[in-house]
């Protein structure tokens, strides 16, 4: 990860520098070649002390939030189901930041190789056709991870606190509160990492597809068999390079499929869990957390349709290179040149064979599909939850009545 090696990686990494604090990734410095070995050493001992320093945190916040959990259950007496998924809701993020650290040590080699790939296929793909320049996509790529990432770590940290502080309920201690919004906002920046990772992809494969276009326009007016036969080393340099892309985007779908899996699990059940509050608590007329409800399940709604999103972008740009192919071969100069095209059939056989996707170890997909059916089921759940819960007001209402009329028959 050294600046001279990757510009990409030296443009993520204040980024990837926040979520380390977090205990969420490694530090980048960890990864730089020039770091002597007994002080990497010194550091990575370092940083797993912070590290167990935060899950006893986390342990015991989730300790504190079932007593305080608990508590309210008993004060509303909505003792259904509402204990056991508040419990296996606070029991989640206990889960969630132990498999992350786990996954930081078994995987902590998978990710060295990842960063290495990154820089080694950035600086290919910029060697890969002398004289285009890709200076001002650099500074495209700035600024897209600016607003892309940066942009909504800064709304989810903000926001986060607004929408939940209030509904924490009051048996928790102030201090406990405080680090409670703490935790919550490392559990959710999980999904900011991951997509750094992917618009990292999205860059290289834009990179590939600018050369190919950068091909296309020279081939427009080419006649020079000798340029004609660079053109097509280049071509197939770019079809080498994609297959790369491809089994990238495959390492990093292993290295985040514990986490991310969690994190899916995690938002689909707290979404519920915040409905079921609501309707709890809908029978109080000073209850004042209705409309914050609605942000929270906003705010995780809008995290992991942002990780579906961008997972679908690079997918998009990916699919894309097949068509710019097809113009390449219905060009006038394709028809005079056997290699060209040979070269073309044998890079839109592999784009057949390697389909993009972006998965959670082969659990599932990554992508808007995936988004909408987790929607669909989540809704489904909380008309379910709804239907349940105006029984059990029904049922409570008729023993009030039922109670009301004995005591009257009996005063009487």
């Amino acid at each position: 990860m050294e600046v001279n090696r990757s510009r990409l990686l030296n443009t993520a990494r204040p980024y990837l520098q926040v979520l380390s604090i977090l205990g969420l990734t490694p530090p980048p410095v960890f990864f730089t070649r020039t770091l002597l070995k007994r002080r990497r050493g010194y550091l990575i001992a370092g940083y797993s002390c912070y590290l167990l320093a935060i899950l006893l945190v986390i342990i015991y916040e989730c300790y504190a939030n079932i007593v305080a959990l608990h508590q309210e259950i008993d004060l509303f007496r909505a003792d259904d189901f509402s204990r056991v998924m508040g419990r296996t809701q606070k029991i989640l993020v206990v889960a969630m930041a132990s498999c992350n650290q786990l996954n930081m040590l078994l995987n902590f080699r998978r990710l060295s190789r990842i960063y290495e790939d990154i820089a080694d296929l950035e600086k290919d793909i910029n060697n890969s056709l002398p004289g285009f320049s890709v200076r001002g996509h650099w500074w495209s790529f700035r600024y897209r991870i600016a607003i892309f990432v940066g942009l909504w770590i800064v709304l989810l940290v903000g926001l986060t606190p607004r929408f939940t502080l209030v509904g924490l309920g009051p048996f928790l201690h102030w201090t406990n509160k405080v680090l409670t919004e703490l935790v919550l906002i490392m559990t959710q920046l999980k999904s900011a990492e991951y997509c750094v990772f992917v618009l990292l992809i999205y860059e290289l494969i834009l990179r590939l597809r600018l050369i190919l276009q950068q091909i296309v326009v020279e081939l427009e007016d080419c006649n020079c068999r000798t340029r004609i036969q660079e053109l097509c080393v280049t071509l197939k340099r770019n079809q080498l390079l994609v297959g790369r892309i491809w089994s990238l985007v495959g390492e990093i779908g292993e290295y985040f499929t514990l986490s991310m899996t969690l994190l899916f699990v995690y938002n689909g059940l707290t979404i519920p869990h915040v409905v079921n509050w609501a309707l709890i608590k809908s029978v109080n007329p000073n209850d004042c957390c209705q409309y914050m409800r609605i942000g929270v399940t906003l705010l995780l709604s809008i995290n992991i349709f942002l990780a579906c999103f961008y997972s679908e972008l690079c997918i998009q740009a990916y699919n894309s290179i097949p068509r710019i192919l097809h113009q390449i071969y219905c060009l006038p100069a394709t028809e005079d040149y056997q290699m060209l095209k040979m070269g073309l059939r044998e890079y839109s056989l592999q784009m057949q064979h390697l389909k993009l996707r972006f998965t959670c170890g082969g659990l599932f997909d990554i992508n808007l599909k995936y988004f909408g059916g987790m929607v669909v089921t989540t809704f489904g759940y909380i008309i379910i939850l709804i239907q349940f819960k105006m029984q059990v007001f029904a049922q409570s209402k008729y023993m009030e009545t039922a109670n009301i009329s004995e005591m009257k028959a009996f005063n009487g």
